[in-house]
């Protein structure tokens, strides 16, 4: 194998199996001499990619973790099972998965040849996810498209269906997507309503990057979570909790949306959440229960009265 790039890609391909490889068995597999292969080695060094040599009788090379994530080569099993995996977690905005695995997901059905795109989407279309059943699900596509368009700081043009059924048109200057650990929501400044704006993105449809780059602006309060923390208040009157958690803030937070807002540390290592929650009732008691901590519940009389209810059921239905 006389072509260079091609034959370190190969030999890429082959260390990046879990295993040791002796130089001479890389020789033979690119059909090259030892000393070309060690060559090539320094030059997958020079490139980022930390290879390690062992000598001896059964020494050989590996790659190893290193300091920095080196760009990874993909057999066509290993590509298809990435992507449906993104495309699940990202379709259904499970928490966790934020704007990072949707900026890969872009990035690797950028790439992904026809036949493996048609094979993602007919594993996808074959199976039926477990959902929280609020049947705001959404199209991977259309999160890639926005993902890439903020990245690429892109005009973006698509459908919009508000939440009474009026549908519009919209060209928008994306800013960041947020994901509030089940729905997704892009924040963006809308253009013809020269306003700062945020959408569901489960009511997006026909999303367009036009190509026309923008320089981006600065969001009227905080980072774009308190923006559309801050906006879902102002949408809607929510539920005005105030509860104390005997647990770290640092703890808390981990285990609660971003949007949710600060936590206040208090002086006995707890931390306190007044906020105002964009939920019903009974969901925010049931993601109070699941911080996994002790807590207590001040206000409004409403939760305190549904979590002592609720409580009780809980053990009664434990009960032998």
């Amino acid at each position: 194998m006389t072509d260079t790039p091609a034959r370190l890609l190969n030999l890429l391909s082959l260390l990046q199996t879990p295993r040791e490889w002796p130089g001479s068995e890389l020789a033979d597999r690119l059909d090259v001499s030892p000393r070309t292969i060690r060559r090539d080695i320094d030059r997958l060094r020079d490139l980022g990619y930390p290879v390690e040599a062992t000598r001896g009788s059964v020494g050989g090379y590996r790659l190893v973790a290193g300091s920095a994530m080196p760009p990874l080569l993909l057999d066509d099993e290993e590509a298809v099972a990435i992507a449906v995996g993104l495309r699940a977690g990202a379709g259904h905005a499970i928490e966790g998965v934020d704007e990072a695995s949707v900026r890969a997901l872009a990035k690797l059905e950028q790439v992904l040849p026809a036949r493996l795109r048609h094979r993602v989407s007919t594993l996808q279309n074959a199976t039926v996810p477990l959902t929280r059943g609020d049947g705001s699900t959404i199209d991977p596509r259309t999160l890639t498209v926005i993902a890439s368009a903020v990245t690429g700081r892109e005009r973006l043009r698509f459908a919009y269906r508000a939440g009474d059924g009026a549908e519009t048109r919209r060209q928008v200057e994306p800013y960041r997507l947020v994901s509030t650990g089940w729905r997704w929501y892009l924040v963006a400044y809308d253009l013809q309503r020269e306003a700062w704006r945020t959408f569901r993105v489960d009511r997006v449809s026909e999303p367009f990057a036009t190509g026309a780059r923008f320089a981006p602006r600065e969001l009227p309060t905080g980072d774009a979570a308190e923006f559309l923390s801050s906006s879902m208040a102002r949408r809607q009157a929510g539920v005005a909790v105030d509860v104390s958690f005997a647990a770290p803030a640092e703890f808390v937070a981990a285990r609660l949306p971003a949007s949710v807002g600060p936590l206040e540390p208090t002086a006995e290592g707890g931390c306190r959440l007044r906020a105002v929650l964009v939920d019903s009732l009974e969901w925010v008691a049931v993601r109070l229960a699941l911080v996994d901590c002790e807590f207590t519940a001040h206000e409004p009389p409403a939760l305190v009265a549904y979590l002592n209810d609720l409580g009780g059921r809980l053990t009664r239905s434990a009960a032998p």
